[in-house]
């Protein structure tokens, strides 16, 4: 152990008569740990928020959406054909999009309609998973000639309608043919063989699927769709994948990537998870005003001590270390304390999950957590830094220290 570490041990241990100064040591490390804690559990729950929230619409949303300019696309088969040649595509599918009205004998709601192909839609969306009852998305094809074609409907959307598998609902399309009497709306009949759940309260209660070739007939576009969905590799390269796309399919189709579709969201996201991270530093920038004034306390203390050291030949520098090896060893204990501490309670938070949160005002039922190491580092490095620099007054003060002066009074 060499000079300056072993002097920094010794000022560190309290004595009888100044134990007071261990005591600051002690409420200068606790601050230092509950800082990196509220850190890390933090950035955690807004990284767990993050990734949940791009799961639940990715879940319900493809990664890329291929559409026309100026309407529906005819023709799709060769857009899908065209899609399909990228390397990083792995699936997709063609879909109608519509607004509409659906009616039961115990009351009514207004919906979105999502016509897909149950052939090819399993490969790009998570329905399949989603689905809490029901057998398939081969389900939304009648059975047999003359049977009401099948519809998958949200589990909120159906406690609203009082529905379960098997009923029979109509859908009310506002649009339709023109007659002497004005407008006829456009109705379907259609039987529940299906209810998902995605975890996202207005994808529950708002949205239904039926097959393909139903809702072509029923928004009167036959042979038509509204767009082709597209799922690939790697979702982080949705915007790379989504420029070679637009290239290959020319300037009349629009490609949008999941990130641009959902921009001012995950925006948000993120300018809120580094608010975050600089509000709560300032609990580590307050750990080290104590970490400043207990080295500041400790150099007026011992300033006899170090006056007979510079006597002895210690020189200025040797004098700087000491003091910041102090700093240091503070603000490291306090850093690991905290480490250790945000990831127990990261832990006990993902494992038994006892906070729980509202259905219908979050889109997830309990806190999300997700620990990523970039993100651990970065808070023991910034603590470390900023715990460091702190003890640089103090040992410089501490280094100026004349030895014939301080012995003389």
């Amino acid at each position: 152990m060499n000079f300056e570490l072993f002097v920094c041990l010794r000022y560190l241990k309290a004595t009888k008569k100044k134990g007071f100064l261990s005591l600051i040591s002690l409420i200068s490390v606790a601050g230092v740990a509950v800082g990196v804690m509220a850190l890390i559990v933090v950035i955690a729950v807004m990284t767990g928020f993050g990734e949940e929230f791009r799961d639940k619409i990715l879940g319900v949303n493809s990664h890329i959406v291929v559409q026309k300019f100026g309407g529906s696309m005819k023709a799709y088969d060769q857009v899908l054909a065209t899609v399909a040649t990228h390397p990083e595509v792995t699936g997709a599918t063609p879909y109608v999009y519509g607004q509409s009205m659906i009616t039961t004998g115990s009351g009514g709601s207004g919906c979105v309609v999502r016509g897909i192909d149950p052939d090819t839609a399993g490969a790009v969306l998570s329905l399949p998973d989603q689905l809490i009852h029901g057998k398939g998305l081969d389900s939304l094809r009648p059975s047999e000639p003359g049977e009401p074609p099948g519809i998958i409907i949200g589990v909120q959307l159906a406690k609203q309608l009082q529905v379960h598998m098997g009923d029979r609902l109509r859908l009310l399309s506002p649009s339709g043919p023109l007659s002497p009497m004005g407008i006829i709306p456009r109705l379907k009949s259609c039987q529940i063989t299906g209810i998902f759940e995605t975890g996202m309260f207005e994808y529950d209660s708002s949205l239904v699927y039926i097959d393909l070739a139903t809702a072509q007939d029923f928004f009167d576009i036959p042979q038509e769709v509204h767009g082709i969905e597209v799922a690939i590799q790697d979702i982080d390269r949705a915007g790379e994948v989504a420029a070679g796309l637009r290239s290959s399919l020319g300037e009349s189709f629009l490609v949008k990537d999941w990130m641009t579709m959902n921009y001012n969201l995950f925006s948000a996201l993120k300018l809120e998870k580094t608010a975050m991270f600089i509000i709560l530093t300032l609990i580590v920038l307050v750990a080290a005003f104590n970490i400043i004034s207990t080295l500041i306390m400790v150099v007026t203390e011992k300033t006899k001590d170090i006056a007979i050291l510079k006597a002895m030949g210690a020189t200025a520098n040797q004098i700087l270390r000491i003091f910041i090896y102090e700093g240091l060893f503070i603000g490291l204990s306090g850093t690991l304390l905290g480490l250790g501490g945000g990831l127990g309670v990261c832990q006990l938070l993902s494992r038994y999950q006892f906070i729980e949160l509202p259905s219908d005002v979050y889109p997830i039922s309990t806190l999300p957590i997700k620990v990523l190491p970039m993100d651990v580092s970065l808070i023991a490095i910034a603590a470390v830094l900023i715990t460091l620099s702190a003890t640089i007054y103090p040992a410089w003060q501490a280094a100026k220290v004349e030895p014939a002066a301080a012995l003389r009074y």
